[in-house]
């Protein structure tokens, strides 16, 4: 027989759409899958048998049994309605990784969550007056309280903060900024596109390391709206640098009856100073100092849900909430619950270093890093694990992540792991593509793992993870 008639003798074994879907009913498919989708991956895979058959020139009775094929449909359809979004095991030791989703929620919270999740709540309901509210008023005591500011506010991330901040005081007007703080931070948000954005005018000044006052005094003038100072985020210029502190520029701004707006970036609300950390001046100080206004994230340094906090200035923050752009970025009541029981935490300084994993994370001493790591190494060398892998355990560093803390190293323990039989990058494909993920670093042919960024149950699930690719 011809080749082109054993192809369209192949073809035309490819059963009708509707046998499938009758086989697919007898199996229990549309049980549990509606049946306009079952039907639809019922042709693509019929679509790929047929693409099999003619590029690869195969037989169809060797590519398709009716229970290989009920086996493949089955498998398409339960990984389309499995979550694409996950929990990952964090063996990185980067605190908020941004990746990963930056800062986890203290568990004591959750349930909080989860009923607020359920039910309807009073998002925008004023319980006393039984009449509307602002949905972030429950916030604003908590945030004013934390930080000494007169009001505050919250939208959905920093970078909303900043761009309302903007389009709210200095549309059509000037925003003096350094060049040295021109940055851009991950996911290309870039200072002066959002100046551009908030429609508002550049006016750089200074040179890329040094930038004094006079700089800032020498640009303003009658259209000038804003000064801005700005966290430089995941760098730092070192040498022959100057820039000018907060403190000063809000003398300046006094002087000249314009706002002083500070993007802190991450936003600190404990004082991790006692701790070592340093280079990240709480809120509150920022406050004390002068600004007008400052704005920073909710999920870095604060540990919260995803949000962008502004305090400041009363009469400023009122403008900032009447702005037609703030609608467009309110959080929704997930990010207001989260929020508000965190920033309780806040409260007890003690508390939150205990509480929120972030905080809890960063703060770690020597001895419990070790400890950590000790332990992590006697679980995974268990059994047949010791005989495949090679452990050792070292000192390393961790970092904070998240733009926050950018030049602090933060001394750690590790442990290196490798095999004979399998190299790191087969291993580490093998342990980001379980079931549930585990996210390494890979060094000098060495899988590393950081204990700073792991939770009680993960060290158990990691060997078990190493005892199935022993299996294998």
């Amino acid at each position: 027989m011809k080749p082109e008639n054993d192809l369209q003798k192949s073809l035309s074994r490819l059963p009708a759409v509707d046998e499938l879907l009758h086989r697919a009913t007898e199996q229990g498919l549309l049980e549990c899958y509606p049946r306009t989708l079952v039907a639809e991956f019922i042709r693509g895979r019929l679509q790929k048998i047929k693409d099999r058959i003619i590029s690869q020139k195969v037989r169809f009775e060797d590519i398709y049994t009716p229970e290989s094929f009920t086996k493949a449909l089955r498998e398409d359809l339960e990984n389309f309605y499995r979550p694409k979004l996950k929990p990952v095991i964090n063996a990185t030791g980067v605190v908020v990784h941004t990746n990963l989703g930056r800062s986890s929620l203290a568990a004591e919270i959750l349930p909080h969550l989860s009923m607020i999740a359920g039910r309807y709540s009073n998002l925008e309901y004023d319980l006393e007056a039984g009449g509307r509210s602002i949905r972030y008023a429950n916030v604003e005591e908590l945030l004013c309280r934390l930080t000494g500011a007169e009001a505050a506010m919250v939208v959905n991330n920093n970078a909303g903060a900043v761009l309302l901040s903007l389009s709210a005081l200095a549309s059509g007007r000037e925003v003096v900024v350094s060049r040295g703080e021109l940055v851009e931070i991950g996911g290309a948000f870039r200072i002066p596109e959002v100046i551009v954005q908030g429609g508002a005018i550049l006016r750089e000044v200074g040179a890329t390391n040094r930038t004094h006052l006079h700089d800032y005094e020498d640009a303003i003038n009658e259209n000038t709206a804003v000064l801005l100072k700005v966290h430089t985020s995941n760098y730092r210029i070192s040498g022959y640098t100057k820039q000018v502190e907060a403190r000063e520029l809000t003398v300046l701004g006094r002087k000249y009856g314009i706002p002083v707006v500070e993007d802190l970036g991450s936003g600190c609300l404990t004082d991790l100073k006692p701790f070592g950390l340093t280079g990240e001046p709480t809120v509150k100080e920022v406050i004390k100092g002068g600004v007008s206004l400052a704005t920073f994230s909710g999920d870095k340094l604060l540990g919260g849900p995803q949000a962008g906090i502004i305090v400041g200035s009363v009469k400023l923050v009122d403008e900032l909430k009447k702005h037609p752009l703030n609608r467009a970025l309110r959080i929704d009541k997930m990010t207001l619950a989260g929020l508000e029981e965190i920033l309780k935490l806040h409260l007890d300084p003690a508390v939150a270093v205990d509480r929120i994993p972030t905080l809890k994370m960063l703060t770690l001493s020597d001895a419990e890093l070790k400890g950590r790591a000790q332990r992590l190494k006697r679980i995974i060398g268990r059994g047949d694990q010791e005989k495949l892998f090679e452990i050792e355990l070292k000192p390393g560093i961790s970092r904070a992540g998240g733009g926050a803390l950018p030049l602090v190293e933060l001394p750690t323990w590790l442990v290196f792991l490798r095999s004979g039989s399998a190299n790191p990058v087969q291993l580490e494909r093998r342990l980001r593509r379980r079931p549930l993920p585990i996210i390494v670093r890979i060094v000098d042919d060495w899988l590393v793992f950081d204990p700073r960024t792991l939770f009680n149950d993960d060290y158990r699930e990691i060997s078990r993870a190493l005892q199935e690719i022993c299996r294998r």
